[in-house]
Parts: structure tokens; C-alpha cells; sequence
């Protein structure tokens, strides 16, 4: 049977509650699911499964405890590039996606082209992948570096859905 297609932001309030519980637990059972939503569990079941292959779900995973594996160190680089044509973009963008300390890459407009999020098990670490990796990613013209002193609020793993 194929599923019916929705229009993006098309979402009632069952898929809302169904994003916000699986955001929440993703090893939830569609038992439990179900009950917290409100629908028996075909319909639930049906609901989950289009909004995964709509691509509103991209995956499930596990959510590492950062300090549990000694990576407390996080700071923030802002990157910019001696040219921002497109295919130095995408040279840059390819780059910086093999770089694994690299958790975060936002284009950015403003004062500077990108910002990355990098986390390290500390300073040192961080001062070998920002010298020897991001300096060296094509086309770097200069970085600048902010190191967190706090994390205050962090997501890891979802949005909020509605």
C-alpha cells in the first residue's frame, strides 16, 4: 500500500507528538508510542513509518556522554575563506566534513564565512586540529577561535516539533 504524500510542514498534531516522543525516546516501543499520542498501533506504526520515509525522521541513534569519554573541551572557530566561489565552497565543504573533532559546520553570513563547532579532550588537542586540519582545509584564509567556559543548553539529537 503506498503512503499518502504530505506537503512539508503538513503535520497534525499526532505527527507533532509522534516527533516530540521519538525525539525524546528513540528506542521508545510503538506500544508506549501509541498510548502517548493517542492512537491504537497500526495507525501510529503507519504515521512513524511515512514520517521516516518523507525524511522528517533522518535516523535514529545513540547520544554519547561527551565527558564520560573525556571530549570536555569545546570551541568554536570562525573560518574565512580567501574565496567564496562555489566550488571553493564545496572544496572547503568536503574537506571539513572528514575532519571527525568537527561537530558542527555553519555557513554563515557576516563578518566571516563559516563556523565550526570542534570538540576536543583538551586545549592541546584542540591546538594540533586547528593548526595542522582547519588551518590547512582549502582555501582558509584566517580563523578565530572562542573557547565555551560553560555549557548551558546543548540538543543532542532533535528539534523541538511543535
Amino acid at each position: 500500500m503506498a503512503m499518502e504524500k504530505h506537503d512539508p510542514g503538513e503535520l497534525d498534531r499526532f505527527d507533532a507528538k509522534i516527533l516530540k516522543a521519538v525525539t525524546e525516546d528513540g528506542r521508545i516501543s510503538i506500544t508506549e508510542l501509541a498510548a502517548r499520542v493517542g492512537l491504537s498501533k497500526t495507525p501510529c506504526q503507519i504515521r512513524l513509518r511515512r514520517l521516516i520515509e518523507e525524511g522528517y525522521i533522518e535516523g535514529f541513534t545513540a547520544v554519547l556522554n561527551p565527558g564520560k569519554l573525556g571530549l570536555d573541551h569545546i570551541a568554536f572557530a570562525e573560518v574565512k575563506l580567501t574565496n567564496t566561489k562555489e566550488d571553493a565552497l564545496k572544496s572547503f565543504n568536503d574537506a571539513v566534513k572528514k575532519i571527525r573533532e568537527v561537530e558542527e559546520c555553519h555557513m554563515i553570513a557576516g563578518r566571516f564565512d563559516y563556523l565550526l563547532k570542534i570538540r576536543t579532550r583538551d586545549i592541546r588537542r584542540y591546538r594540533y586540529i586547528l593548526g595542522e586540519r582547519i588551518s590547512t582545509l582549502p582555501f582558509v584564509a584566517s580563523t578565530s577561535t572562542s573557547v565555551a567556559m560553560e555549557t548551558v543548553k546543548e540538543s543532542r539529537g532533535g528539534l523541538s516539533a511543535g
